[in-house]
């Protein structure tokens, strides 16, 4: 069975990538380069219509959406465990999925692109401003959740705790004082030290100089 991955560094296809390392999965990424514009492209557009990264090929099917995607990887590769066995923790971990699909993610997006919430003139500052209150008070959450635990459920990675890393990884971006959050920057530590994290920030790096010589 073929996979190919569309990857963009920095984007939240890092999350399946991780999972894919942690599964032991045979992959390849599809490289989108997002500053020129190529997630628009009609070549690009005929693998995902909606224009964005991930999408994970599977042989001819398309899957979309991050949480679609870890729940596909998790049952094809159930070795790796990575969702909870015990039926209740399942369920939670697709809660926290969700949570930062649809909770955190697009407080992050609000401080990227904040034109597509607002487009008045002399609102950007105001829109970043909100997205950042709003993603401190889902990170105060998170920082509860992960107090006593090394991992979000119990002591074994899961798919949460990858999705969770790209959007703390993320908010500090842009620049952010995230030092009070104690729990959450060790879980960034821990994370940072699995064989998976560390190959894919060595992926990155390398997608990011391919782009920036032009190779895409």
């Amino acid at each position: 069975m073929k996979l190919s991955l569309a990857f963009a560094p920095g984007a939240c296809a890092i999350v399946p990538f991780i999972l894919l390392k942690e599964a032991g999965a045979e992959f390849q990424t599809l490289n989108v380069n997002l500053a020129k514009g190529e997630h628009h492209r009609p070549e690009y557009l005929k693998i995902n219509p909606k224009g964005k990264v991930p999408a994970l090929v599977v042989g001819d099917t398309v899957i979309t959406e991050n949480v679609a995607i870890h729940v596909w990887i998790d049952r094809q590769f159930p070795h790796a465990g990575l969702m909870p066995s015990d039926p209740m923790q399942y369920i939670q971990c697709l809660s926290v999925l969700g949570w930062c699909g649809s909770g955190i993610h697009p407080k992050l997006t609000q401080q990227a692109r904040p034109e597509r919430f607002c487009d008045l003139p002399g609102s950007i500052d105001r829109v970043k401003a909100l997205g950042h209150e709003a993603m401190i008070e889902q990170y105060e959450l998170a920082e509860e959740m992960l107090v006593g635990k090394t991992w979000f459920f119990s002591d074994r990675f899961s798919c949460a705790d990858a999705y969770f890393y790209w959007t703390f990884r993320r908010g500090a971006a842009f620049g952010a004082d995230l030092s009070g959050f104690k729990n959450c920057t060790a879980h960034r530590q821990r994370m940072e030290q699995r064989h998976s994290v560390q190959t894919l920030m060595a992926h990155e790096e390398k997608v990011k100089a391919e782009f920036a010589n032009g190779m895409r």
